[in-house]
Order: structure tokens, then sequence, then C-alpha cells
């Protein structure tokens, strides 16, 4: 075996990185302890603190009966239609909003014409919240799912084209300089050097906007909708029936857990040096 003589003392090299390797095992598995550790001892809590009556179980009812609500409503069929309709809301929401602003704010990056031209726009636009626009929303499109489907967009186009823009500007300029040298077509500006030296930052801009567009129909479905888990939300709340609400609030939760863990994930499967 290759051993070295540190100070006169032998030192095994691959023993040396095993020993490594086990204590980042080690602090990695202490992170995930941690990481589940403080929502099951939130629950815990909630749970002793509504069963003793310290807090009025009316208002926070304890986890394990807005468990059972959310059984029984499964078990109905109810439960499964508002997530449906939800989920189709905002996953054709999002890819309404997201696409249309990766090509455009890889345009604005690329050209500086194009750039100066929508700016003004999205600048003056994008302060305004796209709730507060679904009057109008409602006005051209109505009140059935094309208006829910377009306020989503609306609230996820802007953080991702300011990302995107942000993300092509950002590229080191030398790699600009090279395409054009080597005579780089349009086609390989867009798909070879903006696309992936702004996909960081977009990336982020995509993330901020899944957890935007969770919001938005939550509040959309509240304002004018029959159906979708902000609506169950909102009747729920008006019938008091907390327990249903707070099944509401749960589903949101864990969706937005869930798309962050995919996008995270498609993160890392799409920049590995991240």
């Amino acid at each position: 075996m290759n051993r070295e003589k540190i100070h006169g003392v032998d030192y095994d090299p691959f023993e040396i990185e095993q020993q490594e390797w086990k204590k980042r095992q080690v602090r990695e598995r202490l992170k995930q302890i941690l990481t589940i550790t403080s929502p099951i001892f939130i629950l815990i809590l909630w749970e002793f603190l509504s069963r003793t009556g310290l807090v009025d179980a009316r208002f926070f009812p304890a986890p394990t009966a807005i468990i059972a609500t959310f059984l029984d409503m499964g078990a109905n069929g109810e439960l499964y239609q508002h997530i449906g309709i939800s989920l189709y809301r905002i996953f054709a929401g999002f890819l309404l909003g997201v696409i249309p602003a990766i090509i455009l704010g890889l345009l604005m990056g690329l050209y500086s014409p194009i750039r100066h031209f929508f700016s003004p726009l999205v600048m003056a636009l994008m302060p305004i919240p796209t709730l507060a626009l679904l009057p109008i929303i409602l006005i051209i499109f109505g009140i059935g799912e094309v208006s829910k489907i377009v306020t989503i967009a609306g609230s996820v186009f802007f953080p991702v084209i300011i990302n995107t823009v942000a993300g092509v500007v950002n590229i080191d300029r030398i790699y600009l300089d090279v395409a054009k040298n080597y005579g780089a077509s349009t086609k390989d500006f867009f798909f070879k050097i903006a696309l992936p030296g702004s996909l960081p930052v977009m990336l982020e801009g995509i993330q901020m906007g899944q957890a935007i567009a969770l919001l938005t129909i939550v509040a959309a479905e509240m304002m004018g909708a029959n159906s979708g888990i902000g609506y169950l939300i909102w009747t729920s709340y008006s019938s008091f029936i907390l327990k249903e609400m707070y099944v509401g609030l749960v589903l949101i939760s864990f969706f937005g857990y869930l798309f962050s863990l995919l996008l995270r994930g498609l993160q890392r499967k799409l920049l590995p040096w991240k």
C-alpha cells in the first residue's frame, strides 16, 4: 500500500480520504434529520396544544383531525376534483407564462434594440399585481378557465423574463465575440450561447415563478371559481368548516414544496457544476 510520511508518522492517503468521506456522510445525514425534525416537532406541539385546550380547537384543529378530514374528503372524491382542476390551471398558466418569457428574454438579452423597445413596457407593468388586473382579465376573457390561466401566466411571466434577460446580459462577452468570429448563426447564438449561458439565473426566475403561480391560483379561485383548492379554502372559511380549510392550506404547501424539489432536481441535471 502507498503510504506517506508526515512529521515522521505514516499516513495512508486512501484511509484519510475514506475518513473524510464518512465525515461528510455523517454531516449530510445530520442535515437530513434536522430538516425533518422541525416540521415533526411543530406538528407534535400543535397536536398537544389543541388536545389539551391550550389553543382553541375550533380555530386550530389538531393535525390528526385534519388528516381524518383529508381522508374523508378523499374517500368521497371531492378532494381529487379540486386538486385536478387547480393543477390543470397551474400547469397551463405556468407554461403560457414561462415559454414566451424565455423566448422574449433571450431576444432582449441578445439584441439591444429589442431590449430597449420592450424594457419600458416590462418595467411599467411588472410592479402591478396581476390580481389587480383581474377585473380587466375577466372583462376580456370572461369568467371561465381562460381568465384563470391568463392570470397565472401574467404573474409568472415577469420574474422569468427579468431573470432571463439578466442571465443573458451577464454572459461573458468573450463567448459572444468568439461566436461572431467563427460566423455563428442566429440559431447558434440562441441555443448554444444565450440559452445555456442564462440557465442558472433563468432557473431561479422559474423557481420564483412557480411559487407565485401557487399564490395566484389560490387568490384567483377565491375570487371567481366554483372549484379548485382556492375555492375550497374560501368556501370552507365562509362556512366555518375550518378542518377543510386547513386541508386546502396543507395541499398548497405540499404542492409548493413538491414543485420546488422537482425544479431543484431539474437544476441539478441541467447545471451539475452548480
